[in-house]
C-alpha cells in the first residue's frame, strides 16, 4: 500500500502489539519482541535496496498511489527521499538491536517496539510522500509515537514533563504546518507537492497572492523548524532527548530531527525556487539562523553535567552545520549543488556518529545507573570494548581525521569559502573548535581518568550492545577513509533537490 519498506514496518508494529496484548504477563517474551522488531528493520532495509534500484530504473523519480480510496494521496519517491529513509532505517535497526539489552529491566516491551517501528514508518512515509495529505498523516504518526516514547517511563516525573513539553511544541508546529497547507491550497488549488511547484512556476499567481505565498513559506518553515530544533525553536530538545530511553535518544538526536531538515529542504526547493525570490537574501537569512543554531547549541553543551543532555545540545549545533549547507544550496548553480552535498553528507554522518555516541553512552548508563558525568568518571576502564567504540564516536563528532565527521565538516568549510561567506567560515571554524573542547572533556572524564571506586563491580558489555555499536563505529571509519560512494549518494540526493523539472515532470 505504501511500498514494502513502510508496509513491513507497519506489519511488524501491529504484530508485536497484538502478540504483546495477548501475552501481557509473559516476561520471557520480551527478548522475542526485540528480535521481531530488529528483524522487521532488517527486512525494511532489504526492501529499501529493491526500491532504490526501482527508483533508479524510473529515472530518479518513482510515483505511486498511496491510498486508492483517496484520489489525491500519492508517493513521489526520489533520491532525496531514499537518502533520508536509509538513515532512518539504519539507526532504527541499531537502536532496536541495542534495546534488547538496554530495556531489559523495563516493562511494556511490546508497546515499546511497536511504537519504535511505527515512528520509523512515519518518518519514512514523510520523505516518500507526494502530497501534503500523505505527508501530514505520516508526520503525525511519527510525532505521536515519539511523544509516547519520550514519556515511556511514565512512573518518573522527568520523562512525563519532557514528553508534555515536546507535545506542546510539536503540536504548535503541526498547527503552523496545517495553516501553511491551507494557504498553499488556496493559492494553487492543489495539495500535490509537484502540482504546487508547477502552479507557482507557471507564473499565474498575482501580486496579492504572492504576498500570501511568502507568508505561507515563512509559516511552513517555522513549523518544520520546530522539529529540526532550529534556534529559537529548539527549547523542547534539551529536555526530551535525555529523558527518553537512550536508544530512543539515539533516534531523536540521530534521525527524528532530520525529518524537519528534510521537510525544509523539500519546501524551499519546491516553493521558494519557483517563486523566484531573491536567492541571496534567502541564503543570508538561512545562514544567519544556521550560525545562531550552531553557536547556541555548542554554548549550551559546554555548560552540561548530564552526558545525555550534553549530546542532545550538541545535536542542535550540528543542525546549524547542516542548515549552513542548505543556505549555500539556495544560491543555486555549482556552488549551490556543492553546498547541498556537503549538508546532506553531514546529515548522514551526524545520524551515524550521534546515534553511535548515544548507544555507547547508553551502555555506560545501563551499567552505572547514572547520567551524571561526575559519577561516570573512568567508566571506560571497566568497559574497554565499549570505551573504544565511544572514542570512535567522539572523535568522529569532533571532526578528527580519518573519521567521517572530518570529511563532511571539511566540505562545509570549503563550500562556505566557495560561496564567499567569509564571516560564516569564521563562525563555523570557531564552533567546530568549541565542539572539540567539550568532546575532549567527555573523553577525559569517561575514558582517560581512573575509575571511581563505585564502578569496581562493572565488568564488560553485552554483545547485544556491542554489535549494533560496532556496525555504526565501522561506518564512521569507513566513510572517513573511503568517502567516495557515500559522497556520490549524497550528491545524488543533492541533485534531486536541484532538479525540479524531473520531480514535477511525472503526473
Amino acid at each position: 500500500m505504501f511500498t514494502l519498506v513502510v508496509d513491513v514496518l507497519i506489519f511488524f508494529a501491529i504484530a508485536v502489539a497484538v502478540v504483546g496484548a495477548l501475552t501481557r504477563y509473559r516476561a520471557n517474551l520480551n527478548t522475542a519482541f526485540g528480535l521481531a522488531s530488529t528483524i522487521g528493520f532488517g527486512l525494511a532495509l532489504y526492501f529499501w535496496w529493491n526500491l532504490y534500484l526501482e527508483v533508479q530504473r524510473a529515472g530518479g523519480v518513482l510515483v505511486l498511489k498511496a491510498l486508492p480510496v483517496l484520489a489525491s494521496s500519492s508517493l513521489r519517491i526520489d533520491m532525496l527521499g531514499m537518502f533520508f529513509s536509509l538513515l532512518f532505517l539504519l539507526v532504527g535497526f541499531t537502536s532496536s538491536f541495542h534495546s534488547m539489552r538496554y530495556m531489559e529491566h523495563d516493562s511494556g516491551h511490546a508497546q515499546y517496539y511497536a511504537l519504535l517501528l511505527s515512528m520509523v514508518a512515519g518518518m519514512v512515509g514523510v520523505v516518500y510522500a507526494g502530497d501534503f495529505f500523505t505527508l501530514f498523516f505520516f508526520w503525525e504518526l511519527m510525532a505521536i509515537t515519539s511523544y509516547v516514547l519520550v514519556a515511556f517511563r511514565k512512573h518518573l516525573w522527568e520523562p512525563v514533563e519532557a514528553g508534555f513539553k515536546y507535545l506542546v511544541m510539536s503540536a504548535a508546529g503541526s498547527a503552523l504546518i496545517l495553516l501553511a497547507i491551507a494557504l498553499l491550497y488556496g493559492i494553487t488549488g492543489t495539495t500535490d507537492l509537484a502540482g504546487i511547484a508547477s502552479a507557482i512556476k507557471a507564473g499565474t499567481i498575482n501580486a496579492e497572492l504572492k504576498t500570501w505565498l511568502y507568508f505561507a513559506i515563512a509559516v511552513i518553515v517555522t513549523g518544520f523548524g520546530i522539529k529540526a530544533s532550529i534556534v529559537p525553536l529548539h527549547t523542547w530538545l534539551p529536555d526530551a532527548h535525555p529523558a527518553a530511553p537512550t536508544p530512543i535518544s539515539a533516534m531523536l538526536s540521530g534521525v527524528v530531527i532530520k525529518t524537519g531538515v528534510y521537510a525544509i529542504i523539500r519546501m524551499l526547493g519546491l516553493v521558494i525556487y519557483p517563486a523566484a525570490l531573491d536567492w541571496n537574501m534567502v541564503a543570508v537569512v538561512v545562514a544567519f539562523f544556521a550560525a545562531l543554531t550552531m553557536t547556541v547549541g555548542n554554548v549550551m553543551a559546554l555548560l552540561q553535567e548530564d552526558v545525555k543532555r550534553l549530546l542532545a545540545c550538541s545535536s542542535i549545533a550540528h543542525i546549524g552545520y547542516i542548515m549552513l549547507g542548505v543556505s549555500i544550496g539556495l544560491l543555486g548553480g555549482t556552488i549551490g549543488l556543492y553546498g547541498y552535498t556537503a549538508g546532506l553528507l553531514h546529515t548522514m554522518n551526524h545520524a551515524i556518529m550521534k546515534g553511535l555516541a548515544f548507544l555507547a553512552v547508553g551502555a555506560f548508563i545501563h551499567a552505572a545507573g547514572t547520567r551524571k558525568l561526575s559519577e561516570l568518571v573512568g567508566i571506560g576502564h571497566r568497559m574497554r570494548a565499549m570505551a573504544v567504540i565511544f572514542v570512535i564516536a567522539i572523535l568522529a563528532l569532533s571532526g578528527v581525521p580519518p573519521m567521517n565527521g572530518f570529511v563532511s565538516e571539511l566540505m562545509l568549510v570549503l563550500a562556505t569559502l566557495n560561496a564567499g561567506m567569509g564571516i560564516m567560515v569564521a563562525v563555523l571554524l570557531a564552533n567546530i573548535l568549541i565542539g572539540f573542547g567539550y568532546y575532549l572533556r567527555l573523553l577525559y572524564i569517561m575514558v582517560w581518568q581512573s575509575p571511581r571506586s563505585e564502578l569496581e563491580t562493572i565488568r564488560g558489555t553485552s554483545w547485544l550492545m556491542l554489535i549494533p555499536c560496532g556496525i555504526l563505529a565501522s561506518l564512521c571509519i569507513l566513510i572517513g577513509v573511503y568517502p567516495e560512494p557515500f559522497l556520490d549518494f549524497a550528491s545524488q540526493a543533492a541533485q534531486a533537490v536541484a532538479n525540479l523539472p524531473a520531480y514535477t515532470a511525472i503526473a
